[in-house]
């Protein structure tokens, strides 16, 4: 999502106040890192859990090793340790597959899915500014025949041009104040909607948990499905409110 909105050359005419487009920009930009931030999470939970795993795995397979050496049979008390080793080696090993499939379920699976709502949102700001391109070339219009001189002809292309204006930049508006409503309201929600899969890695270094445990909290779910409706719907939303 690093596609960024107001860097195309503007008209003279200031159709927006700045404090709007400072606004925008700066609630978009918020988002922006968010979605780096969850992206290096993401990535970086899965080489945790790989390495965790391949740790693991080296640490049974240097047990069954030690198990195949010609000492274990010329040294009881060496075979004993080393068949004490392996065991802890295997519950290791077992510990560390099970804690990974928490945190896939928990964690990773959790931060894929508040990822999966970022598109949505790029395709609802393109759409905004492609709603603010429109306002700008045909305010630009009604401009250039303000300028003209009052005669009958131009006043009628006058009157027609801001027919035109009218439901543009009413979608326009619509569009953006939608968005400088939800997008706080999206970065805000961050802390609810990851604070489960942060107490279950936390519980899931500790001991494996429950199989029968769901994969993801219930409020964690119900507020990704939220979020994802609430982009997913924003142009629904901005016709019913006028366009």
């Amino acid at each position: 999502m690093s596609w960024i909105p107001f860097k195309i050359g503007q008209p003279k005419k200031q159709i927006i106040p700045k404090t709007v487009e400072r606004d925008f920009e700066r609630e978009y930009g918020k988002l922006q890192q968010l979605e780096e931030q969850t992206k290096r999470l993401q990535k970086d939970m899965k080489k945790s859990t790989d390495a965790d795993l391949a740790m693991s795995k080296s640490a049974v397979k240097i047990s069954l090793d030690l198990l195949s050496n010609p000492l274990c049979e010329q040294d009881p008390d060496f075979l004993s340790m080393v068949t004490a080793l392996d065991t802890a080696m295997k519950r290791m090993d077992a510990f560390n597959q099970e804690k990974v499939n928490q945190i896939q379920k928990t964690v990773i699976e959790p931060l894929k899915k508040f990822g999966s709502v970022f598109p949505s949102l790029s395709m609802a700001v393109k759409r905004r500014e492609q709603a603010l391109q429109d306002y700008r070339r045909l305010q630009a219009k009604v401009e250039k025949h303000k300028e003209k001189e009052k005669t009958g002809p131009v006043l009628a292309k006058l009157h027609q041009a801001r027919e035109e204006l009218r439901p543009v930049r009413d979608d326009f508006e619509a569009k953006n104040r939608q968005l400088l409503d939800e997008m706080p309201r999206f970065y805000g929600s961050r802390l609810d909607y990851f604070q489960p899969s942060f107490e279950a890695l936390i519980r899931a270094q500790v001991r494996p948990v429950c199989a029968t445990s769901p994969p993801a909290p219930w409020r964690q779910a119900r507020l990704w499905m939220h979020l994802t409706h609430r982009w997913r719907t924003t142009r629904k939303c901005t016709r019913s409110s006028g366009t």
